[in-house]
């Protein structure tokens, strides 16, 4: 298990990738109905431009579940390895809580978690 290894991966990864695109061209028929190209939510119809203007918030909230859904990643392992590591990965999993929640605190005084 070498860079030849590495390399065979490769080509066999652009091979399967050029061939399964090739072969839908060749034998699957295409059609140019116009609606394929607009955009569809929940089956009604698109009205207006769609390049309207979302508001911030919506952005900062999905931000901030995502910041604290990661940390869950992070405290699992931690949890199962808490005993065997002992009072260091105590004090690494404190400062690691202060940091995110001074970070929910930054985004509570500047209304990121006010929904309307």
């Amino acid at each position: 298990m070498g860079p030849v290894s590495l390399i065979i991966l490769v080509f066999a990864a652009i091979a399967f990738s050029v061939g399964g695109i090739s072969i839908s061209r060749i034998f699957v028929k295409g059609s140019k109905n116009p609606q394929k190209g607009q955009a569809y939510e929940c089956g009604i119809p698109a009205t207006g431009s769609p390049w309207n203007q979302f508001n911030v918030g919506y952005y900062l909230f999905a931000l901030i579940f995502l910041i604290f859904d990661v940390e869950l990643i992070f405290m699992y392992p931690w949890a199962v390895v808490v005993k065997k590591t002992g009072m260091p990965a105590l004090v690494e999993i404190v400062i690691f809580l202060f940091i995110l929640f001074m970070g929910f605190l930054y985004a509570h005084k500047k209304g990121a978690l006010k929904w309307m």
